[in-house]
């Protein structure tokens, strides 16, 4: 498995104010249900809500058109916060962020930008089919396309450790030399399985691309988009307590020449030639049209408050509940952990853990919850090769869960266990 680095298991009790942390987002601040869905979404802190209301109560302008200082001001904040990004993920250039419309839309970013014209007949991509449908959709849709104009690419699915993680053993004996891309979730939606591709260094030829969803451990974990040697690596805003309908694409410098607009139209940064259109730098190239300003001004906040927080605490306290959640529910009869850290050699916890429970469906175990007030996510969780099964219940906490929060959703886990079994 991926090893990350085994420490001792963190204590039980959080080093922060558990009550001041719960003040800052409102929505859960008085609450009697206990939020434990944020994989789906995090909740939002005051910052974030405050900034998109400034927006849209003070000088509202449009960005990057203008001369007058409403619009001029709107555009140096949104280069300030891609500074902020770059700085946040890892990136070593402002130019190798860019914002888009979410998660979704910068892995279709990737496969229309790159894919439509870098692709060749015969061509592969490595992809993990149990990953979430934002991830497997797009390259099947890429696939549909070049089928039209000739070029036949093939998606070569790769296997998932008991530990939830990428088969790196797998991958390596699935890579031909059509292999160009490699693309995984860096932290499993479902199984909570971190996934580094840290054993494929140095054993596979430089020139295959590596994408990475970041989608779940943005703003849950430090992620370093250069340590992780990607080429693309995507986040979701709405899950590291920004506004939902923002994103972040990191494109590595070396893929920027074999990228194409996909997006043209105002503000793209194309420009007519005498062969069509020209693309312009990065990263208006990929662009087009006129930014979510107040969603783009919100991942600023949310980043300040992430950084306040300070990553390494948030992934601590993360372990620890997940820790807790999995020694909790390890005794409960008719339980059944899906593959992620409770089936893992070392202690490992990013916040995700889902399970099964013998004698009541998914939906039902969910609803019942819901009904003791433990808000969770249930079904397949947008994983295509289980759409037609019974799903699960998958458990996400963040920084605002607590200890006692934990133990109570297992003693009403496990009293619902004892009715059905």
């Amino acid at each position: 498995m991926t090893r990350t680095e085994d420490i001792p298991r963190p204590p039980e009790i959080p080093t922060f104010a558990p009550a001041a942390v719960r003040a800052l987002f409102p929505a859960i601040a008085g609450a009697s249900e206990v939020y434990l869905d944020s994989a789906a979404t995090t909740q939002k802190p005051l910052p974030v809500i405050e900034t998109i209301q400034r927006y849209h109560s003070n000088n509202t302008a449009n960005a990057g058109r203008g001369t007058y200082p409403w619009a001029t001001g709107l555009t140096a904040r949104i280069a300030r916060v891609r500074e902020h990004a770059a700085a946040f993920i890892g990136a070593e250039h402002p130019d190798e962020v860019v914002f888009t419309a979410g998660a979704t839309a910068a892995l279709n970013a990737v496969a229309l930008s790159w894919g439509l014209t870098a692709l060749a007949d015969g061509d592969e991509i490595l992809y993990n089919a149990s990953d979430h449908a934002s991830n497997v959709y797009p390259w099947q849709h890429l696939r549909g396309l070049l089928a039209r104009f000739g070029r036949r690419i093939h998606l070569v699915p790769y296997r998932v450790t008991a530990a939830g993680e990428a088969d790196t053993d797998d991958i390596l004996a699935k890579i031909t030399p059509c292999t160009r891309l490699i693309t995984t979730g860096h932290l499993h939606h479902v199984f909570g399985g971190l996934s580094t591709l840290e054993e494929l260094r140095g054993r596979i030829d430089p020139a295959i691309l590596l994408c990475f969803d970041c989608s779940q451990s943005g703003g849950h974990l430090p992620v370093d988009v250069t340590a992780l040697g990607a080429d693309f690596a995507i986040f979701a805003a709405h899950k590291m307590f920004g506004a939902p309908g923002t994103g972040i694409l990191y494109c590595h410098r070396r893929v920027h020449d074999r990228l194409t607009p996909f997006l043209p139209g105002g503000n793209s940064g194309v420009e007519p030639g005498p062969g069509g259109l020209r693309p312009g730098p990065m990263p208006s190239r990929l662009e087009g049209g006129t930014p979510d300003i107040p969603g783009i001004l919100a991942l600023g906040s949310a980043l300040e408050v992430l950084e306040s927080f300070g990553l390494d605490a948030v992934a601590a306290h993360n372990r620890a509940l997940t820790l807790r959640l999995i020694d909790g529910l390890r005794p409960v009869p008719g339980l059944e952990f899906l593959p992620g850290p409770a089936h893992a050699t070392c202690e490992v916890g990013y916040g995700i853990v889902s399970f099964t429970l013998e004698g009541i469906s998914a939906a039902d175990a969910g609803f019942v919850l819901s009904e003791f007030g433990f808000l969770v996510r249930t079904g397949a969780h947008c994983v295509p090769a289980e759409s037609d099964g019974a799903g699960s219940v998958r458990v996400s906490t963040h920084i605002y869960n607590t200890p006692d929060e934990i133990d109570r959703f297992v003693a009403c886990v496990r009293t619902i266990a004892e009715e059905v079994t």
